[in-house]
């Protein structure tokens, strides 16, 4: 069921509008973006659909695919739903987690525009998606866009697309508790085709990046490994810490302000644990303007070994890789991949792989024989091509 077949089915009528936004590969730059740092992600052709329509009273309503019980809240009553510090989730049991999301997201949006809730209309909002939920593929920023831009357009707020985008992380923070950084909602809203988004999470400037995968007959393999993963639980929080306490030992206000000349220095003040989460984030920012030079100077096929070094950082400084994961990454590395790392936040998710288009299904077979092997459920493997970002579909 798509998300019209859905709404019609809620409301007995047509959607007003339905608009799309992409989830996103990360093709280098794990965890940088709430340090201020750079990423360079890329929007993916997997979507979800938001279908919107206006109601005559100030209730809204939100359905989706993912559960057949739809929730209804009276805007008046957003405020008092999301209000808490970044990482606490104040909805806690009062709404589902699916549903925190588009909820969210209508309550920054008015928040933004500076509108009261007596000035819209109520909503009714059905989704679906085709982004896959847990695999480090964020699903979650896929709903926000979704969801602003239908209601951006329904309601008339004007909003831009870094305000969505800063609409979509305030409704990660506050409304479902993740202490996500704004790369997501960048990519997943910026995105164009066969091109990354090259995003200095300091100033919020972007630049479009060719990838140039495609000219080169080069695919990326999403290695799935099925192990779950959820940012609003404690591994992804105490990362952050981590990085916000070396921070303040080191005398700076974020880790964007210690550049790899710095760690020696760094490694003398900080306890292990907390430099070697200092010296990801350090190494993987200059790992990303490394990429993006490599890409405008020398093409795709040359930025494997940055690829790997990723992975290196974040399986052995900031311990976020699994075996899966690690399993996933040296099976296509032995098969021939150009290069491949873990991607999103990590403790579980998928893996990505730059691959020869000829090489693809060797690689794949490679990957399952290497998890059968080792006693791993089957990964789910597919490849995914940059696309574009937001997009009215009707």
């Amino acid at each position: 069921m798509n998300a019209t077949e859905l709404f019609q089915q809620l409301t007995g009528s047509a959607p007003e509008r339905v608009w799309s936004a992409p989830g996103r590969a990360n093709l280098i730059g794990e965890h940088t973006d709430y340090n201020e740092g750079f990423v360079l992600p890329f929007a993916i052709e997997h979507r979800t659909h938001a279908a919107v329509g206006r109601r005559s009273d100030n209730i809204i309503r939100v359905a989706s695919t993912f559960d057949p019980n739809p929730v209804e809240v009276a805007l008046v009553e957003l405020p008092a739903l999301f209000g808490g510090a970044p990482g606490e989730a104040v909805s806690s049991g009062a709404v589902p987690e699916w549903a925190a999301y588009p909820l969210g997201v209508a309550w920054a949006a008015l928040a933004r525009a500076d509108a009261k809730h007596d000035d819209v209309a109520g909503l009714d909002i059905a989704i679906n998606s085709e982004v896959p939920v847990g695999a480090g593929l964020s699903s979650s920023a896929a709903i926000e866009g979704a969801t602003a831009g239908a209601i951006d357009d329904v309601w008339g707020l004007g909003l831009t697309l870094l305000d969505m985008a800063k609409i979509g992380r305030t409704a990660e923070n506050h409304a479902v508790g993740a202490p996500t950084g704004i790369m997501d909602q960048v990519s997943s809203l910026m995105g164009e085709t066969d091109a990354a988004t090259f995003l200095d999470c300091r100033t919020l400037e972007t630049q479009e990046v060719e990838l140039g995968f495609a000219r080169e007959g080069l695919k990326i393999l999403v290695i799935d490994t099925k192990v779950k993963h959820a940012h609003s639980t404690g591994g992804y929080r105490e990362r952050r810490e981590s990085c916000e306490k070396g921070a303040r030992e080191l005398g700076v206000s974020s880790l964007r302000d210690i550049t790899v000349g710095d760690l020696d220095r760094a490694r003398s003040v900080l306890d292990d644990v907390t430099f070697r989460r200092v010296a990801h984030i350090v190494t993987e920012n200059q790992r990303v303007l490394d990429t993006v030079d490599t890409l405008r100077a020398e093409g795709p096929r040359a930025i494997g070994g940055l690829l790997v070094a990723s992975h290196v950082s974040m399986r052995d400084d900031f311990e976020i890789s699994v075996p899966e994961l690690d399993t996933a990454v040296t099976a296509a590395l032995e098969a021939g991949a150009i290069g491949a790392r873990m991607t999103g936040g990590g403790f579980g998710g998928a893996a990505i792989a730059v691959v020869e288009a000829d090489k693809l299904a060797a690689t794949k077979e490679a990957v399952a024989s290497a998890f059968a092997r080792a006693g791993f459920v089957e990964p789910h493997q597919f490849t995914v091509t940059p696309s574009h970002g937001l997009l009215r579909d009707a």
